[in-house]
Formats: structure tokens, sequence, C-alpha cells
């Protein structure tokens, strides 16, 4: 199942569409880089310049709700959920394959980054650049925030058999994630344990860490956490379908 998902993807001009337009904006915004590296040279990763950009942000939140905007809400437009349903695999199969689909997808976006990195290293004074290390965990953060995002889309998809409206609901929930961690930032920490909590969702910081080539199991434990919930939520919501 999980195979014939990503058919739909490499074998339909939309999983194009987004490799094509993802690649776009990073090898924009590593121009852009490069640029400002041969007037201004930094011993700062690369990882770490990239993970500020706008660009960096923008593929990352809106990749995942195009991606997974097709996953169930295709399904049931065409008519072929029900056929699903009576198959003679489980609920868990069917969301675990969709989401591992959705996830295989969204790592292939993020290979041309290797590339980008490896390429300003090569043209730049920045030996730093491509720190093994530092380039290994950054890409354990982007799979992290990954998981979550594609979960959350995953989700929104099995709400609706419209692919905008499900589109349209992941990539909301998830700027607003993103947006309460933007303002925990800002909570002073004498504030209570709710904004604490809210605090925890401080999704730009948490990045920074991993393009510095730290690991915090704090965010590992919450983006996984919260993966698990949407899967969850996932499976029941293909569940209640099935005994309509």
């Amino acid at each position: 199942m999980t195979r014939r998902e990503l058919a739909g993807y490499f074998l339909s001009l939309t999983g194009y569409v987004i490799l094509a337009a993802g690649m776009f904006l990073m090898g924009f915004s590593f121009v852009v880089l490069l640029v400002k590296l041969q007037r201004d040279p930094t011993p700062m990763p690369l990882t770490e310049l990239f993970y500020v950009t706008p660009f960096f942000w923008f593929i990352l939140l809106l990749s995942a709700p195009v991606i997974t905007m097709r996953l169930f809400a295709l399904e049931k437009f065409s008519g072929t959920f029900e056929t699903l349903m009576t198959a003679p695999v489980s609920d868990l199969q069917v969301v675990l394959a969709k989401f591992t689909a959705g996830m295989i997808f969204y790592c292939v976006l993020w290979l041309p980054l290797l590339a980008c990195l490896w390429i300003i290293k090569q043209y730049t004074s920045n030996t730093a650049g491509f720190d093994p290390a530092v380039v290994a965990s950054t890409f354990l953060g982007i799979a992290l925030l990954g998981c979550l995002f594609v979960s959350l889309g995953c989700c929104a998809s099995a709400l609706t058999r419209s692919q905008v409206t499900a589109a349209v609901i992941s990539l909301g929930f998830g700027v607003s994630l993103f947006l309460v961690g933007v303002l925990a930032d800002r909570i002073p920490v004498q504030a209570t344990w709710q904004a604490q909590a809210l605090a925890s969702l401080a999704f730009f910081e948490q990045m920074h860490d991993f393009a510095r080539g730290v690991i915090d199991t704090r965010a590992v434990v919450l983006y996984l956490s919260l993966s698990f919930f949407f899967l969850f939520l996932t499976l029941r919501v293909v569940e209640s379908r099935r005994w309509k």
C-alpha cells in the first residue's frame, strides 16, 4: 500500500510540481546566502544560517499540507475509500502506509539541501558548512518536524473529501502551532505552568539547536508525541468512517 501511495506522487504531475517548487525555493535561498557569504564571511555553520531564512520555514510549513492533502481526501472524492475499507487490511495499516508514503516524499523533497550545502562549501571560505554531525542533526530536526506536520496533514485529509480544504486545515493548524511557539519565546521565566507548557512549542529555537548540532531530547519526545497523537486522531476518524 505504501508503494501505491508513492506511485501516486512520483507518477503524477503534482508530485513533480511540489519537488520543483521546493528545489527552486532552496536554490534561491542558497544563492542569497552565497552572495552574503562572499561579502561577509562567517564561521557559523551553513545550516544555522539557512534555518533563519523565511524560505526554510515557508518550505517546512507549506510542503506537508500539499503533500498530505491527497492521502485520504482524494480517496473519498474518487469513491475508492469505501473499496479501501473493504480490503483485507486494518485501519491502522492504511493510516501508517499513507503516513509513511507522505514522509518518504517529504524527505525526498529535502534532499537537494545536501547539494546546496556542498556547493556553498566549495565556493566560500565557510569550512564549517558541511560538518557531517551538524548536517545530520539538522536533517533530524527537519525529519521530526516533518513527522509532526505530515501526521497533522493526514488527520486533516481524513476529515474531508476536498483536497483544498484538507490543505487549508493542515496549513492553518501548522502555522498556528508555529506562531504559538514564536510567541512562547517571549514568555518570562516566572510565567505560569500553562505558559511554560506553550513555551515547549518553540519550534524556532528548537530548530536552532538542531541546526547547531545540538539534539535536545525534550524536543525529540515532543515531536514524536504530537505525531503519535495526530496519527491516533487520524485512525479514529478512519474507524468512524468504516462504521457509518
